[in-house]
């Protein structure tokens, strides 16, 4: 199929020693005789690894491929070490096309390529996910007890301790971030349920997994009265933020709202309600994400007459305790859709913002850098029935990280 391409892990790369073209030609001035130089006699292994560990990940597979040397050398723990001092990866974005089970194709948007790859330990679309730094968090949907870490580029895979806390919540949002030097991990998770015959009062409560000591610590139980936790939730440099829906009836700018959480001096009697901070403008929805350690939310913005219909999207970062708009979506973009929900999907990193509806494949890039809105390209797959319905998320690929 075009744009598609399929994806081996380095464990599938072929075994097979290839020829390398020589790349260079070198001649004296006064002979005519020409000497063909391999690569392999000029670059010494530590300079090669230099070089290769900052192309795209898809193009480092594709060395491992040339040859046994090259092979051996992207396969190498120093080589690892390099790649993790390299800069960045852009994030890779999986769009799922089934919503009963986990498959799909993940998009490069360097090579701007789609490639159909397996993502491990996940068996629905509909699980909550998480990624930070090339690690993804599954948490199924229904007991919200069964949680795995992996790295979909290498597949490494591991089954995390069933969290504490509240049995079968009305609503969880899972985060995940992966510290940068250490490449340890930090795992929320953000429950709430509603206190028996009180539709006002909901009790929420925090849990945080540290990947060093493999243990589940229940941070902060409260009782929220007028707001409920929700399903939304990111890790920015320590501080844990959620979002929070309102259970009364107030006014369309009061219906979300966010909470930070301090995750370094975390306290098990935390008083969120001191701790809120208010949205831009009346929400149909609102996604976070963490850009180079920037909290950002794309937001449905609602009309105001009827909050609930969407009438364009938003793009804001959070200064302290204010929200400074970036953009917005420009309409020939927002109708490129064609009927968008008043709820999609929307994720990123680094510089890039995924934003995907629900009811199609189509998939829109938003650089932060360079201010630019653009569509990825086509993916590989259509819509065969009206109800058929797509979701996604993004990661950073990257080789050295593992659960």
């Amino acid at each position: 199929m075009e744009g598609e391409t399929s994806w081996d892990s380095f464990d599938d790369i072929a075994r097979d020693v290839t020829e390398f073209d020589s790349f260079s030609e070198l001649s004296d001035e006064g002979n005519k005789e020409t000497d063909v130089v391999s690569i392999d006699l000029i670059l010494p292994d530590d300079l090669l690894e230099r070089i290769l560990a900052h192309l795209p990940i898809a193009s480092i597979f594709r060395a491992g491929s040339v040859c046994k040397r090259w092979h051996e050398i992207v396969s190498s723990t120093r080589f690892l070490w390099n790649f993790s001092h390299s800069p960045s990866q852009n994030p890779w974005y999986f769009m799922f096309t089934s919503s009963d089970e986990p498959v799909g194709y993940a998009y490069d948007p360097v090579l701007r390529k789609w490639y159909g790859i397996e993502v491990p330990c996940i068996q629905t679309s509909n699980w909550f996910i998480a990624s930070s730094r090339g690690l993804v968090c599954f948490m199924d949907n229904n007991s919200r007890s069964e949680l795995h870490v992996c790295n979909p580029i290498t597949n490494q895979c591991k089954k995390l301790l069933e969290p504490p806390g509240l049995k079968f919540p009305d609503y969880s949002a899972l985060a995940i971030s992966v510290n940068k030097i250490s490449h340890g991990y930090t795992i929320s998770i953000v429950k709430s349920k509603q206190v028996p015959g009180n539709f006002f009062q909901w009790d929420l409560s925090i849990h945080i997994y540290d990947s060093e000591t493999a243990m589940w610590v229940t941070s902060l139980k409260e009782v929220l009265t007028g707001w409920r936790g929700g399903d939304e939730s990111m890790i920015c440099d320590g501080v844990l933020y959620f979002l929070i829906y309102s259970t009364g009836a107030g006014t369309p700018e009061t219906r979300h709202s966010l909470i930070t959480y301090n995750l370094c001096g975390r306290s098990s009697h935390g008083l969120l309600i001191k701790n809120f901070i208010p949205v831009p403008c009346p929400l149909t929805c609102g996604r976070l994400m963490n850009l180079k350690e920037k909290l950002v939310m794309v937001g449905g913005i609602g009309r105001p007459d009827r909050p609930d219909i969407i009438k364009g999207i938003g793009i804001w970062v959070l200064n302290g305790k204010e929200w400074q708009e970036v953009t917005r979506m420009p309409h020939k973009f927002f109708q490129g859709f064609g009927e968008f929900d008043d709820v999609f999907a929307s994720s990123g990193t680094n510089d890039l913002i995924y934003i995907q509806s629900f009811g199609a494949p189509a998939l829109l890039v938003y650089d932060m850098n360079q201010k630019h809105w653009k569509w990825s390209h086509k993916c590989p797959v259509i819509k065969r029935f009206p109800l058929q319905l797509f979701s996604g998320f993004c990661f950073e690929p990257r080789l050295e990280t593992s659960p």
